[in-house]
C-alpha cells in the first residue's frame, strides 16, 4: 500500500463509536475512489460489538483510497479512507487492485495529541496517531470494560523503523508503559507484564510484536523430539463437509452478547421464580386503549401494560432496582429506572433501554416503546441506547413460548420474561371458564435481591395484570 504523503491528503481513522471499544467491522462502503464527499456525509457503515453505526466524514474533498474492503475488522484509530481535501483528482487505485489489506495504512506523523469530537454522541478520537512522551506524574488511562472487550483481530501494524536497541525499556514503577488498548488486552491474555517488555514503537510505545517477543523470550528451550516421533506431532488440517455444514464467524453484536451472557451467568447467582396469571382484564384494557384518542398513532399492546406493571412494582419495592459494585463491595440502589427491552434483530439479540421510564406517563411510555422497536428493527440502535439499563423485559411469548429462565443483562438486578398469552381453562368466580392466561418468570441476582423481595416484585406484577385498576390505586 502506498502511503499518502501529500499535504492535501487527509486520513480518516476508525473512531471509537462506543465506550472503549477497540475494533469495528466495515459492513458497507457508500463511496468509492474518485467520489466527491462533503463534511458530514456518511461514507460507510460499521458494526461494533454493540451496534451498527454510520460514519460521517469530517471534511470536504475527493476520495483517494479505501484502505480496507467490506467485511474487514479494523482497530480503532486505524486510517480507513484517504481524502484529498485540496480538490485533487489524481486517479486512485481501485480497491480490487490493492494488495492484501491485512495491515492498516501507515499512520501520518502529525504533531499534537489533542482529542476532538468525531461523532455526535459517540465520544471522541485522537487527532493524531503519535503520542508525545509523558511528562510529570502518570495519569491513569481508563481501560475498556471487560464485558465489551472483543477478541483482537489479526491485523498487525507495519514493522517499526526503530531498532530494539534504540528504544529504552519502560522503567519499572516510574510510569505506566505506553501501549494501545488492544496491545494491553493482548498482554493481559498472554500473561505478559508490560513493565518488562522492551518497546520498539515510536516514542517508546509497546507494539504487538514486542508482546509476542516477550512471550517467546520467556518460553524455555524444549529438547528437539526424536525423529521417529516427529511425524506424529504434525496434525492434518481439519476438513469439513461444506455441503452439510455451514460455519458462521462469531463477531460483532453476537460475539459481544455471547461474552456478556457467559460473564453474567457465572458472575451473578441467578434465581428464577414463576407465576401463572389470568390477564383477561388486561387484554380488555389493551383493546380499550387502542380506541382512546390519547393513544392515537401510538403502539398499544400487552407489553405496554406489562412494562407499566413492572415499573409500579419497582416503585413499591425500590430495593430491587440496584446493581452490585464488586470493587467497593457495595449495593448501589438506583432511584431511576432505565427499562431494557430485549429485541431480536438480524445481527443478534440487543437490549436497548428506555431512559427514566419510571417518570413517563402511559402515552409517553407507549411512544418510547414504539421508537425503540422501530429503531432496533432498522438496525439503527445506538450504543448509548444500550448502556445504563437497570432492569429488563424479554417477551418470549411472541414466539409462542410459555416462559423461560432468562439470564440477567450484565450489571442489572432483574429480568422479567413474559410468556405467550392464550386461552386456557381457569377457575373464575367458582367456575371453570376459558380465560386469557400467561406465565411470568423473574430472574434476579441473589446477591442483591433475596427470595422475599423477588417474590414481592413478581407477585405485584401479576396482581396488576390480573386487576389492572391497581395501576391507579397503587400509583
Amino acid at each position: 500500500m502506498t502511503t499518502m504523503t501529500e499535504a492535501s491528503v487527509r486520513e480518516f481513522k476508525m473512531p471509537d463509536v462506543g465506550e472503549g471499544l477497540t475494533e469495528a467491522e466495515i459492513l458497507k462502503w457508500y463511496v468509492q475512489p474518485g467520489d466527491t464527499v462533503t463534511d458530514g456525509q456518511v461514507v460507510c457503515e460499521v458494526e461494533t460489538a454493540k451496534a451498527a453505526v454510520e460514519l460521517p466524514i469530517p471534511y470536504d474533498g475527493v476520495v483517494r483510497d479505501l484502505h480496507f474492503p467490506e467485511g474487514t475488522t479494523v482497530d480503532v484509530g486505524t486510517a480507513i479512507i484517504a481524502v484529498d481535501v485540496g480538490g485533487g483528482s489524481a486517479a486512485p487505485a481501485p480497491a480490487a487492485e490493492r494488495p492484501a489489506a491485512a495491515e492498516p495504512a501507515e499512520e501520518p506523523k502529525a504533531a499534537g495529541s489533542g482529542r476532538q469530537p468525531v461523532l455526535v454522541g459517540y465520544g471522541v478520537a485522537t487527532s493524531s496517531t503519535r503520542r508525545r512522551p509523558r511528562k510529570g506524574p502518570e495519569v491513569p488511562v481508563q481501560q475498556a470494560s471487560p464485558a465489551i472487550q472483543t477478541e483482537l483481530n489479526g491485523h498487525a501494524p507495519a514493522a517499526p523503523a526503530a531498532t530494539p536497541a534504540a528504544a529504552p525499556a519502560a522503567p519499572a514503577g516510574s510510569e505506566r508503559p505506553l501501549a494501545k488498548p488492544p496491545v494491553r488486552k493482548l498482554a493481559k491474555d498472554l500473561g505478559v507484564d508490560l513493565t518488562t517488555v522492551v518497546p520498539t514503537g515510536p516514542d517508546g510505545i509497546i507494539t504487538r510484536e514486542d508482546v509476542h517477543a516477550a512471550v517467546a523470550a520467556a518460553v524455555p528451550a524444549v529438547p528437539e523430539p526424536q525423529a521417529a516421533s516427529a511425524p506424529a506431532a504434525v496434525e492434518a488440517p481439519a476438513s469439513y463437509d461444506t455441503t452439510r455444514e455451514t460455519r458462521i464467524p462469531v463477531k460483532g453484536v453476537r460475539k459481544a452478547t455471547a461474552a456478556a451472557m457467559v460473564g453474567s451467568a457465572f458472575t451473578a447467582p441467578h434465581v428464577t421464580e414463576f407465576v401463572t396469571v389470568d390477564v383477561t382484564r388486561t387484554m380488555k384494557l389493551v383493546e380499550e386503549l387502542k380506541a382512546d384518542k390519547e393513544f392515537a398513532g401510538l403502539r398499544v399492546n400487552p407489553l405496554l401494560l406489562i412494562a407499566k406493571a413492572l415499573l409500579v412494582a419497582i416503585r413499591r419495592n425500590p430495593d430491587v432496582n440496584a446493581s452490585w459494585d464488586e470493587a467497593a463491595q457495595e449495593i448501589v440502589v438506583k432511584h431511576y429506572v432505565n427499562l431494557g427491552i430485549a429485541a431480536a434483530t438480524p445481527r443478534g439479540l440487543i437490549v436497548p433501554n428506555i431512559k427514566d421510564a419510571h417518570a413517563k406517563t402511559l402515552p409517553q411510555l407507549a411512544e418510547s416503546l414504539g421508537e425503540l422497536v422501530a429503531t432496533a428493527r432498522d438496525g439503527k440502535t445506538s450504543p448509548a441506547a444500550m448502556q445504563g439499563g437497570t432492569v429488563t423485559i424479554t417477551n418470549v411469548g411472541v414466539f409462542g413460548v410459555d416462559t423461560g429462565t432468562p439470564i440477567l443483562n450484565p450489571g442489572e438486578s432483574a429480568i422479567l420474561a413474559v410468556g405467550a398469552i392464550k386461552p386456557q381453562p381457569w377457575v373464575h368466580k367458582g367456575k371453570v371458564k376459558p380465560r386469557q392466561v400467561t406465565t411470568l418468570a423473574l430472574s434476579f441476582d441473589h446477591r442483591l435481591v433475596d427470595g422475599e423481595l423477588g417474590s414481592k416484585v413478581l407477585a405485584d406484577v401479576a396482581a396488576i395484570l390480573e386487576q389492572p385498576k391497581r395501576l391507579i390505586t397503587w400509583a
